[in-house]
């Protein structure tokens, strides 16, 4: 018996694009034209840079087909806050002084050890049964001490507690810190002690002799 064989009908695999797809396409290529002008003139006004220049980028054609915007799951009452960081986020050189009762105990001395670690050139001093912070530094002579309490001053007079500075003979100058109202140290102590960390004092002090 011979084998009967049907030949099936052939199908094409390339769909011709439709009006609503060539509309797309071209919607696209305005938009990345529009695009690439809107660059090109941000270019000559800001010059050659084009660092940090990122957006987003316009959809694809299939994208569009598939509706995607209308799949996103979101909640439109979501609500949007800038937050503002708690004092214990910011670093110590950031955060403001605040009143101290005098009901309020002075630092203990394990505490103050560990703050100690958050400044740089103080050390702890035990003078009257109370905690303090020192610092010290050499300078290039007289005129330059008085700049360094100068430079102090401006930055400590916003926090309303001033460090006892010292200007002694010839060229140092030595700063302590504590809470008198408490007869030892505060946090308080320790923000002052880092703000003035932060003073440019590279100028100020002796320049160091290079050997050839």
């Amino acid at each position: 018996m011979a084998a009967t064989y049907h030949q099936l009908p052939s199908f094409s695999l390339l769909r011709p694009p439709t009006r609503h797809h060539a509309d797309q396409q071209a919607q696209c290529r305005t938009r990345t034209r529009r695009a690439g002008f809107l660059r090109r003139t941000r270019a000559m006004a800001m010059g050659t840079d084009l660092l940090g220049d990122f957006g987003a980028r316009d959809p694809f054609p299939a994208e569009l087909e598939s509706q995607f915007g209308e799949k996103v799951l979101g909640n439109l009452d979501t609500e949007h806050k800038i937050l503002i960081p708690t004092a214990s986020a910011l670093s110590l050189a950031e955060q403001q002084c605040s009143p101290v009762s005098p009901l309020q105990g002075p630092m203990s001395s394990d505490d103050a050890h560990r703050m100690l670690r958050k400044v740089v050139g103080w050390r702890l001093i035990d003078e009257d049964g109370g905690l303090k912070l020192q610092c010290l530094w050499k300078l290039r002579d007289f005129k330059c001490g008085v700049e360094l309490i100068n430079r102090i001053y401006k930055v400590v007079e916003p926090t309303g507690h001033f460090p006892s500075l010292h200007l002694e003979q010839p060229n140092q100058v030595r700063a302590e810190l504590w809470t008198e109202s408490i007869g030892g140290l505060s946090m308080n102590d320790f923000i002052v002690a880092a703000k003035i960390d932060l003073i440019k004092t590279s100028d100020l002090v002796p320049k160091k002799r290079i050997w050839a």
